[in-house]
């Protein structure tokens, strides 16, 4: 077991206790969201394919998207204080500044060298920075993703400084995950409806009542 992870589990054994509390947000039960760990070949994974970049450009990619899934959320989660993803977010950037930087760097190179130029790489990622960003966008699933996001905010905050490219392998797929909407699931989904729909009386049609009685030959059988 490598020391990165000896320390993220330790982290994340110390941080059950804090993060019960916020565990319910907005279910009783949240949907297991993990899942194993990338190394950015996976579909989905680093938001588009990367022919011939090396591993240490691969982990940048999967840190970048990490990066910009926490940015995303720290501006769309701020409805509910209590998850902090803005505050995560600020203490990921403090923390892990230079790692952050050599990620980019590092990413900037590899359009440059596949580009051919360095107008044409610059441009290059530009647009792969607009496809991260926006590959993060949610509706229907802002709930499920809000929660993942924090969760992995506050893991990141206790990651030693160097190691959180290899923290971002071990995530990114939980992130991804998160962008599926999810419910409740300490019960089930099915709700038991009335074997018939409910019919509502006509108290304010007055053609139907007269006298406090009800009108059969105008209005039909009474609703029973």
């Amino acid at each position: 077991m490598s020391v990165v992870r000896t320390l993220f589990l330790a982290a994340a054994a110390a941080l059950t206790v804090a993060a019960t509390p916020a565990s319910a947000q907005f279910f009783l039960k949240n949907v297991d969201m993990n899942g194993p760990r990338v190394t950015g070949e996976e579909p989905g994974v680093a938001t588009q394919a990367l022919p011939g970049a090396t591993p240490a450009e691969m982990r940048a990619a999967i840190l970048w998207n990490l990066r910009s899934g926490l940015n995303v959320a720290a501006l769309q989660c701020q409805f509910e204080p209590t998850l902090l993803t803005l505050h995560n977010y600020n203490a990921l950037l403090f923390d892990h500044a230079d790692e952050l930087k050599q990620s980019y760097d590092a990413l900037g190179k590899y359009f440059i060298r596949t580009a051919g130029s360095t107008k044409a790489g610059q441009t290059a990622l530009d647009q792969f920075g607009t496809r991260v960003y926006s590959s993060f966008s949610t509706v229907s699933a802002q709930l499920s993703f809000c929660q993942a996001a924090n969760e992995i905010g506050q893991e990141a905050i206790f990651v030693p400084r160097g190691y959180l490219g290899e923290f971002a392998e071990m995530r990114m797929r939980k992130m991804r995950n998160s962008l599926v909407a999810y419910g409740e699931q300490q019960f089930g989904r099915a709700i038991p409806y009335a074997a018939r729909p409910a019919r509502l009386y006509q108290f304010d049609n007055k053609k139907c009542w007269r006298k406090g009685l009800w009108q059969a030959k105008r209005c039909g059988a009474f609703p029973a």
